[in-house]
């Protein structure tokens, strides 16, 4: 770990002091299926995956990144390995359509009423389908936003998983 990491991961601040609505949402969305989770907050932003793994002290691979798409007009969530890009031929043929498009940020809000940069895997305002890369199981522990470009939590993969009712499915694009 860079020196620079080590600095960074002990800068975040406890969310229980203030917590944002949208922390409380994902918090309340955990424990109600059985999972607790400590977020922590971290001043600097963790919006990219690259600011997250930065900030958490954290590999690239380790951090979740929520993306959401459309498939044949279904909105649909892929958590990818930061280290990852998205196949979206892969998203949509797992999701069982054909054509897999962008959304833009309006629709990210009103799917998950959670910001784009801040889109937890769980507590979103709509049922989503949910497809999860393999290469996140790896891992023991790995971080997803808490619902804030700010916040976040780590827990076990199988967890996050098995919360967000999720299909684990390649979706890495080939490099």
């Amino acid at each position: 770990m860079s020196t620079i990491r080590a600095i960074r991961r002990l800068t975040f601040v406890s969310s229980s002091e203030s917590t944002h609505p949208n922390v409380a949402k994902v918090r309340a969305a955990a424990e109600a299926a059985g999972l607790t989770i400590e977020v922590r907050r971290f001043p600097e932003g963790t919006k990219t995956a690259q600011d997250a793994a930065d900030a958490i002290g954290v590999t690239l691979g380790q951090i979740v990144k929520s993306l959401v798409f459309a498939v044949d007009g279904e909105v649909v969530l892929a958590l990818v390995s930061g280290s990852n890009q998205l196949d979206e031929k892969k998203l949509a043929l797992a999701a069982g359509g054909h054509k897999c498009a962008r959304v833009d940020a309006d629709i990210v809000r009103q799917a998950t009423g959670f910001a784009i940069g801040g889109v937890p895997p769980f507590g979103h305002t709509t049922q989503l389908r949910v497809f999860v890369d393999p290469d996140l199981l790896q891992y023991d522990e790995v971080w997803a936003a808490a619902g804030t470009w700010n916040d976040n939590f780590g827990a076990a993969p199988d967890d996050i998983v098995r919360v967000a009712g999720g299909v684990v499915t390649d979706l890495k694009r080939a490099v």
